[in-house]
């Protein structure tokens, strides 16, 4: 698959990665092209690299396994507990250069902390931070806080050991420095009014007067097909249940193959997809041959021995046939014979890389690019980030409506995240 060119600041990004061995955070508002670098690192570095990520969804994203499977860690709060490691997990750590985390902001301050240790006592260099592999970190804290944990006893202990959960406050980064580059350049947005107002609801800095242009630009009433971002699981299943209800006709049932060990919790599509001609849809993945991206939306046009979706694009409504994709869960292995790193593939999950796509979660949103939405929060907004991402989805202030007016408590912005961006910026 040809990879998307990168710009000048983001080959600076590349070329400091590739050519030091800092620590670096890369960071930036929506649309700024993070993924961008990340996956022209995984494809064109010298380095012997590993990618991970905190959740399994992200990390079949990036083509990479979880933290906790790479290193082998014990979930929950991890803390000093003993780090059990086999000789092979040895080797295989002992092999890299450089560890590539993405969705950062997820990750908490002990296991940041317990990715120290583990790669620390991997490599059998104790007194090195992180054993002396360089960490590259992707992310963006105003848009995805790590997930609390529900267990009195584990808040506790976080609050008498560290200043927050946030993976920027573990404890080996008091003496060990840590490079923060934030891209500043918005490939998605070209409104320069639509890209300040985003960057007002990021920082929690929005004006009487950009509250006030949001809510009379998102009042109007939206065309029938547009996408709804909604806050919850239950809204998103009961709006897109009820749109396909609509349709006559009998659905085309779908269901996915899956081989290996796939946990139900990390399937990138649904395991039973019902489709009808007229149903909505967005793609999962981008293709191959650049005929659509992740997050394009279109509408079933047919449905015979496989699926026929139209796409409104730049050169008009096009019909494409959909093949089933394949999804592949990695794990790094070390081969003794050769010396080398290598990925071997675990488990495979095979299905349409469709979704129907009247509504979609904020969450589910993420990294996505949309001409037009719905954007409904529902009661209200429950976690940090959560406006911003959902509005930064849109290209243009034309292309937003609200299901309700803002209100000032839809904006939240964690403190902890403030006052590091702020200490990164000296």
């Amino acid at each position: 698959m040809s990879q998307p060119q990168l710009s000048p600041e983001q080959l600076a990004v590349f070329e400091t990665i590739e050519h030091t061995r800092e620590h670096m955070f890369v960071t930036g508002r929506a649309g700024t092209g993070k993924s961008t670098i990340l996956n022209h690192l995984a494809w064109r570095t010298s380095k012997i690299i590993a990618v991970c990520a905190p959740t399994g969804v992200a990390a079949l994203n990036v083509g990479g396994q979880t933290i906790h499977s790479l290193l082998r860690l014990p979930t929950g709060v991890i803390a000093d507990h003993e780090l059990d490691q086999p000789t092979e997990l040895k080797k295989m750590l002992a092999a890299i250069d450089t560890l590539v985390i993405d969705e950062i902001s997820m990750v908490s301050a002990d296991l940041m902390d317990a990715i120290d240790r583990s790669l620390r006592q991997a490599r059998g260099r104790k007194h090195d931070p992180f054993g002396g592999v360089q960490i590259i970190m992707f992310g963006d804290p105003y848009q995805l806080p790590p997930v609390p944990p529900r267990d009195p006893h584990e808040r506790a202990y976080y609050a008498d050991t560290y200043r927050s959960l946030w993976f920027f406050d573990a404890k080996v980064w008091l003496d060990e420095p840590l490079t923060v580059v934030e891209l500043t350049e918005v490939h998605r947005q070209r409104d320069d009014r639509f890209k300040q107002i985003l960057g007002a609801v990021r920082y929690g800095e929005v004006t009487a007067d950009m509250a006030e242009e949001l809510n009379a630009a998102g009042a109007r009433p939206a065309p029938e097909d547009v996408i709804t971002l909604a806050t919850t699981n239950a809204t998103v299943a009961r709006i897109n249940a009820s749109r396909l209800a609509k349709i006559t006709g009998d659905p085309l049932k779908a269901v996915a193959e899956i081989n290996g060990e796939f946990r139900e919790n990390l399937y990138p599509a649904d395991e039973v997809l019902e489709l009808k001609p007229g149903a909505q849809v967005m793609f999962l993945r981008n293709d191959s041959d650049g005929r659509w991206v992740n997050g394009t939306i279109g509408t079933v046009s047919r449905i015979d021995s496989t699926v026929w979706v139209e796409v409104d694009g730049p050169d008009g409504i096009k019909e494409f046939e959909v093949d089933p994709s394949v999804w592949e869960r990695y794990r790094y292995r070390y081969d003794a014979d050769t010396k080398k790193l290598e990925k071997e593939v675990v488990a495979e999950f095979e299905q349409f890389p469709l979704r129907l796509a009247w509504a979609v979660t904020v969450h589910k949103s993420q990294g996505h690019t949309y001409d037009q939405a719905v954007v409904d929060l529902g009661p209200r907004a429950f976690t940090a980030g959560q406006t911003y991402v959902a509005l930064s989805r849109v290209r243009s202030l034309e292309g937003l409506y609200l299901g309700r007016p803002l209100r000032p408590s839809d904006i939240i912005v964690d403190p902890n995240v403030v006052r590091f961006m702020a200490a990164a910026q000296r």
